[in-house]
């Protein structure tokens, strides 16, 4: 005889089946929002539903029991404690802002729907914390800011190449010159870089000094000693004289 205890204790198959598909569903979200639909019609729940679809999110009404044994075979906890009153569920998978983002538009447009919390990973999301998620840039923004940051440089160097030469060239120069006015501010060139082209005048000095015709180089003459007017010779009489 079978035992009437025994078969009342027994879980139903449909329960087992819903445990286990919320369990699944746990397991394969990035992100888990708990929302009370207290005050939405039927028709504003398949609005939100249908909003949350677009963005490939899942949204579930699920029993606050058969919740709570999902989520302890998952080890989050964390949700027992939001589990009060009607609970609808949102499982994000990909950017845990963009089902934030709907449920925010949608209760600035309804006036309904109150967030209760969440799970971001394995870490526990205060009502607070599940709005700020829908402040934060998308995955798709990001993507974007940081592709600019790398196309701008390129587009600057697409431009360079693209110049006429003559602007290139000044380019060039404009670079140069900086670097050298760089380099001399941190004394790693001496300044002084005009004085390299004096030796050249040195050399060519002699040079122009030979007389090509003689083969010597001319010199100047000694100056005439005596006095003035003379004719720059010593008077012999004056040497055999005033000897007596």
């Amino acid at each position: 005889m079978a035992n009437p205890r025994a078969e009342k204790a027994a879980p139903k198959p449909e329960k087992v089946a819903a445990v286990a598909d919320l369990e699944q569903r746990l397991k394969g979200s990035s992100v888990v929002i708990l929302t009370d639909y207290r005050g939405l019609t039927v028709e504003e729940i398949g609005t939100l539903r249908g909003r949350l679809r677009e963005v490939h999110v899942d949204y579930r009404v699920a029993k606050n029991t058969l919740l709570a044994l999902a989520a302890k075979r998952c080890g989050l906890d964390q949700l027992s404690p939001l589990l009060n009153g009607p609970t609808a569920v949102v499982f994000g998978h990909d950017d845990p802002g963009v089902p934030a983002r709907v449920l925010q538009e949608f209760i600035r447009q309804y006036r309904k729907l109150e967030i209760k919390g969440g799970v971001l990973g394995q870490d526990a999301l205060k009502p607070e914390e599940v709005r700020a998620l829908a402040t934060l840039p998308s995955r798709t923004e990001l993507l974007a800011r940081a592709f600019g940051l790398i196309q701008s440089p390129l587009r600057a160097l697409v431009a360079m190449l693209n110049a006429p030469p003559s602007a290139l060239v000044r380019a060039l120069e404009a670079v140069r010159a900086l670097q050298e006015a760089r380099e001399v501010a941190e004394g790693t060139t001496p300044p002084a870089v005009d004085a390299a082209p004096q030796p050249a005048a040195s050399v060519d000095a002699p040079v122009q000094a030979a007389d090509p015709a003689g083969g010597e180089t001319a010199l100047p003459a000694a100056p005439a000693e005596g006095p003035p007017g003379g004719t720059g010779q010593t008077d012999k009489s004056d040497q055999g004289g005033g000897t007596d």
